[in-house]
């Protein structure tokens, strides 16, 4: 053998370790990732599951709010058609105090009135008090008709009322119709 092969033999097996050795690494780099890889997705499925959960969770609380608040407001409807009887009997009570001859009629419609009244407010349903000489509040009041009013410090505020109004639970069912004075 020459000098030459003796040397290539010699450079070959270094150059084989040293490919060795750079697979070797990589091998590790590659597991090292791998285990990075993985620890990214868990890192990324943990997010994506407490989102989720919470979000889940939301969901509940709103429904939960929703359907207490439909309990509340179940009987909206029979609530409303029921406060024209109300105001009818208020109509009736006011007739028939005028009249000294009714008197037995008048106890036994106040009887049923104010059963009537206080069972609807067993239920939830509240008189909202407005009196005369109340300013008036576009948000709180309904106003059914402007006049003249009668002195200065009535104008802009509450004349008559005309019909209760009613709320049921926090939500006004029926605004209070009022008169006016004007300006």
């Amino acid at each position: 053998m020459s000098k030459k092969d003796k040397n290539k033999d010699l450079e070959e097996p270094q150059v084989e370790d040293t490919a060795t050795a750079t697979a070797e690494a990589e091998d590790q780099k590659d597991e090292r990732s791998a285990e990075e890889q993985l620890q990214d997705q868990l890192a990324a499925e943990k997010d994506k599951f407490m989102r989720l959960f919470a979000e889940f969770e939301n969901y509940k609380k709103r429904t939960n709010k929703e359907r207490i608040e439909l309990f509340k407001t179940a009987s909206e409807g029979v609530m409303v058609s029921m406060l024209p009887v109300l105001d009818d009997f208020e109509r009736a009570l006011m007739h028939i105090e005028e009249d000294k001859e009714a008197e037995e009629l008048r106890k036994g419609v106040l009887l049923i009135y104010n059963k009537l009244l206080t069972t609807l407010e067993q239920k939830g349903l509240s008189k909202i008090e407005v009196n005369k000489g109340d300013t008036f509040n576009a948000d709180d009041h309904e106003a059914v008709t402007q006049i003249p009013a009668p002195s200065e410090d009535l104008k802009g505020k509450i004349i008559d009322v005309v019909e209760r109004g009613y709320k049921l639970g926090d939500k006004v069912i029926r605004f209070p119709k009022v008169v006016i004075g004007q300006s």
